[in-house]
């Protein structure tokens, strides 16, 4: 924060006078200074920030439309949560908001007998606590590949020791199921994971055919769900459909900032990491370690084995409270990506384009779209007009096409409030104003 330093400066100049400030005009001075100071942080901030930092009418600073698949738009009420002054972990009053977004969680997933894991880091960590609890080195994984979260996904699993299958799709495409049938029949595997989103190609899974295919022919697998930008955004019946592990972070179809690891486990998941031979190989990720702190807070006595960060489970909480306690209803809010989603496939149809997803409607994600650049046009001729627009989309993520798409997250608060905020329609109207300034005729 840049602060006017003219009255310091000018006290450090050397004296043209023989008389020296007295006791009673350098406490003025410092008042006044304080005075000054004091004025100047109040009116950097919202006018309903300098009444009361906990009243709801809070509204962020004006920003650009973040429209990319995560981090996404965050809701004022959950910005202002985060600014929650701070907290210790085990104070009285934060241990029930941590038990409540562990009770929450389970409801978002309609997974009542799962036990949920809340930790400081990015949903990437989530493939660590897989790889070191639930699998053994040496034990066997599949891995359905369908973009560059696969890959990862794969390359943890490797790193921790497990011998890892892959199934991968032709960019665009997912395994499908009679492909993921030939390969359970031919070996017995630990774990099976696919990536329920892969933001790098909008490409959607089918979780719940998944689900019924395992429970038919290897009951014995865990079935992990890489949410990525799925949880919040897609439908996602965990305990109904068989799914064993799911994993996400929150600042994507959950709405909040970033920094917390969001996973849930089912008895399944929890009775291979009890069942383990060897100890987790990881230290930070041991369900040794974190199971015991989650089953504390919930119960309402916390527990320590590292802070959690405190202002993103405030965030949490009130973003897990709108969504599960407040209109719309989790069905509606599934219906209602699916009808945000519909209308920008269509849009980008009807003004010629395609998507990276083979059949966008079909199999494309509901809370993002990814768009082939029109033939003569790339990202520099098309993002930079966004941003001048006040649109902030992703470039191209996957290594082998990045240069030829782009990506729109379409989820959380800009989707369901969108009525009131008018995302939707500003981002449409502004991609065919940009596309038209860059030279692109439908």
């Amino acid at each position: 924060m840049a602060v006017d330093n003219t009255e310091h400066t000018r006290s450090r100049q050397p004296s043209t006078s023989s008389n020296f400030a007295t006791p009673r005009d350098t406490i003025t001075v410092a008042r006044t200074r304080i005075h000054q100071v004091t004025q100047h942080i109040s009116n950097k901030l919202p006018s309903t920030l300098r009444k009361d930092m906990s009243t709801q009418e809070f509204k962020q600073a004006a920003h650009k439309l973040l429209v990319i698949p995560g981090p996404i738009e965050v809701a004022d009420d959950v910005l202002l949560a985060n600014a929650h002054p701070a907290m210790s972990h085990v104070s009285p009053d934060f241990i029930p908001v941590f038990g409540d977004c562990i009770r929450m969680l389970r409801e978002v997933l309609f997974a009542p007998n799962s036990q949920p894991v809340l930790t400081a880091g990015s949903g990437t960590l989530g493939w660590d606590h897989v790889a070191a609890n639930v699998i053994q080195p040496g034990e066997d994984a599949l891995v359905l590949n369908s973009g560059y979260f696969g890959d990862s996904f794969a390359e943890c699993l490797e790193t921790y020791g497990a011998k890892v299958d892959q199934i991968k799709a032709p960019i665009g495409a997912k395994p499908s199921l009679a492909e993921v049938e030939e390969a359970l029949k031919k070996k017995q595997y630990k774990v099976l994971t696919f990536t329920h989103v892969d933001t790098s190609t909008g490409v959607l899974s089918d979780a719940k055919g998944l689900g019924e295919l395992v429970k038919r022919v290897s009951p014995e697998t865990i079935l992990v769900l890489d949410g990525v930008c799925s949880v919040g955004s897609e439908e996602i019946r965990m305990e109904e459909w068989g799914i064993d592990v799911v994993l996400t972070a929150t600042q994507k179809g959950l709405g909040c900032p970033p920094g917390l690891m969001v996973l849930a486990a089912s008895k399944k998941a929890i009775a291979a990491y009890e069942k383990r031979t060897v100890p987790p190989n990881s230290y930070f990720a041991s369900w040794t370690r974190w199971l015991p702190v989650m089953k504390a807070y919930e119960a309402g006595t916390g527990a320590y084995f590292a802070t959690p960060p405190t202002n993103l489970i405030y965030a949490l909480h009130q973003s897990l409270t709108t969504i599960t306690k407040s209109s719309p209803s989790l069905e509606d809010r599934f219906k209602q990506h699916v009808a945000a989603s519909d209308r920008v496939k269509d849009f980008v149809s009807q003004l010629g384009l395609k998507q990276l997803a083979a059949d966008g409607k079909k199999d494309g994600a509901h809370g993002m779209t990814a768009v082939r650049y029109p033939e003569g046009l790339k990202a520099t001729d098309l993002l930079p007009k966004l941003v001048a627009k006040n649109i902030v989309v992703a470039a191209g993520l996957h290594k082998q096409v990045k240069d030829e798409y782009f990506r729109i997250g379409h989820m959380g608060v800009t989707v369901v409030n969108d009525k009131e905020r008018g995302d939707i329609e500003y981002l449409l109207t502004s991609i065919k104003e940009a596309l038209a300034e860059a030279g692109y005729k439908p």
